[in-house]
């Protein structure tokens, strides 16, 4: 399957992106990226795949730049709330935790064309826009942080070193995105099942049940 054919089941999920012709932008410069990377990709391969010329985007998109950013922001705006939303729910740790990390996956998976360009292109950002999103990382690293803190307050985590762990539970979500693939072998639920309960392994104190 190629990336356009990938984007193209994603497409619906940019409804905050209006116009149409803004939003058929963003999908395209996602494709573009996905495939050939930020700096590989000119404005005109762009807008060439919106079925646009190349002064067309300049309307809705002062720069190359500014595309990446918005990309970048909506991206990093939904994987907080994910996390977020799954750390609000009620349950214990180790069942928030879970829920954490299966919808942090499955996003991952289910839009991994988006997500590849979300999480893998922070280093084209603008220097004042990179801190802008380091922000929102901070902001989705203390979610998962503060859920395993309180596991451990609550004895159902043995983790000495919680920032360590909790870079290494976000690390491990969100290199799905790298590798997965609609024609593997697993769904993205299947994918985000798999990896709570590797999370909740790793992190479980042995003398309490996993699940």
């Amino acid at each position: 399957m190629s990336t356009a054919e990938e984007t193209a089941g994603e497409d619906m999920a940019w409804g905050e992106v209006t116009p149409e012709a803004a939003r058929k932008l963003l999908v395209a410069a996602v494709e573009a990226f996905a495939e050939r990377g930020y700096h590989a990709t000119t404005t005109r391969d762009i807008a060439g795949r919106a079925g646009m010329s190349p002064a067309a985007l300049y309307i809705h998109y002062k720069t190359k730049e500014e595309l990446l950013h918005r990309i970048s922001r909506i991206g990093h705006d939904k994987a907080l709330e994910i996390l977020t939303a799954a750390a609000a729910t009620e349950g214990t740790p180790a069942e928030r935790l879970a829920e954490a990390v299966s919808s942090f996956v499955r996003w991952h998976a289910g839009r991994h064309t988006t997500a590849r360009v979300v999480q893998y292109e922070l280093d084209a950002l603008s220097p004042d826009h990179r801190t802008e999103i380091m922000e929102l990382r901070r902001s989705s690293d203390a979610v998962v942080r503060r859920i395993l803190t309180e596991g451990v307050e609550a004895g159902e985590f043995d983790v000495p070193d919680v920032p360590g762990t909790t870079v290494a539970v976000l690390s491990l979500c969100i290199d799905v995105a790298r590798w997965f693939s609609t024609q593997g072998r697993r769904t993205p639920d299947e994918v985000g099942a798999l990896y709570a309960d590797l999370v909740l392994r790793m992190v479980s104190d042995p003398k309490q049940s996993v699940r």
